[in-house]
């Protein structure tokens, strides 16, 4: 999924987002540190992943306000992180304002919905790419964009992601085409970053994700990726895009093709734990 925009874009650090979060990262590591915790050690008295706390504390991944409570008592922080709450509630609701027009109707599904099944063969969802990897993509993007804006992207990307940590929490199926195990975006050591990604996301007891191998061959979704959406108190809508252009799908009898296609080719690909082997046997294969 793409948050592509054409028209110039603030630079991320415009509204002061970013800096806030940065700031918030900093306190959590200084607190952290002065209880004597490693990461891992935080993230389990937090239930949360490792890798979350590591990006929270780098100042990529937004901290949750039910976390900043959680942490706020944990790390015996006296209100400093709890503090911020408002702020950081505010922050989330101007950053889902900072999408494009035409993606800004996606987004805000997304983040209110109550599922998400998504089919990909070209690219990695956004919702599962590491910092490394979409930083890779938007490099990429030609026209060029310049460094603020990638900046922009990638923390734009990386906060969608904070919906794996919503409780409760939404059900979420992926089916990734077996190319996408195999493509080195970013070369190995991006890679073997994106299939751990791959391996963590799937092993979350919320996920199901499935691999489509090459050996079936053809099968009903080979026109293109897509994802379907089903947002609290609303009919489920779909989502797919081809060279940028996007396609938000609301009338219902297209959005029953689509999950039906879904259904067909979540019967085609490998079981869950099929593909968690796969993936592991393909992490253990890059050079």
């Amino acid at each position: 999924m793409s948050d592509r925009e054409e028209r110039p874009e603030r630079p991320v650090e415009a509204d002061g987002t970013a800096h806030l979060f940065r700031a918030l990262g900093k306190q959590i590591k200084a607190l952290r540190e002065a209880a004597g915790l490693h990461q891992k050690e935080l993230a389990a008295l937090l239930h949360v992943s490792e890798d979350l706390i590591g990006a929270i504390e780098r100042g990529v991944r937004t901290p949750q306000p039910d976390l900043l409570e959680r942490a706020d008592g944990v790390l015996e922080a006296r209100g400093v992180l709890r503090v911020a709450i408002p702020d950081v509630k505010d922050a989330l609701k101007r950053a889902r304002t900072r999408h494009p027009d035409w993606f800004r109707s996606y987004a805000e599904a997304e983040a209110n919905t109550q599922a998400v099944h998504a089919y990909a063969h070209q690219g990695v969802p956004g919702l599962l790419q590491t910092e490394r990897h979409a930083r890779e993509v938007f490099t990429q993007r030609r026209p060029l964009l310049d460094e603020a804006t990638i900046e922009k992207r990638v923390q734009d990307r990386l906060s969608r992601q904070q919906i794996f940590e919503r409780w409760p929490s939404p059900t979420f199926s992926f089916i990734l085409d077996q190319s996408l195990l195999e493509r080195q975006v970013g070369g190995p050591a991006v890679h073997r970053e994106q299939l751990q990604r791959f391996l963590h996301i799937g092993g979350l007891r919320t996920v199901e994700l499935q691999v489509m191998p090459y050996s079936r061959g053809a099968h009903t979704a080979m026109g293109g990726s897509f994802t379907l959406l089903h947002p609290k108190g609303r009919q489920q809508i779909a989502y797919h895009e081809a060279y940028g252009r996007p396609h938000l799908i609301t009338d219902p009898d297209q959005v029953r093709i689509m999950a039906e296609r879904c259904g067909i080719i979540r019967a085609q690909a490998l079981a869950p734990h099929e593909s968690l082997a796969l993936i592991e046997k393909t992490l253990g294969e890059v050079r």
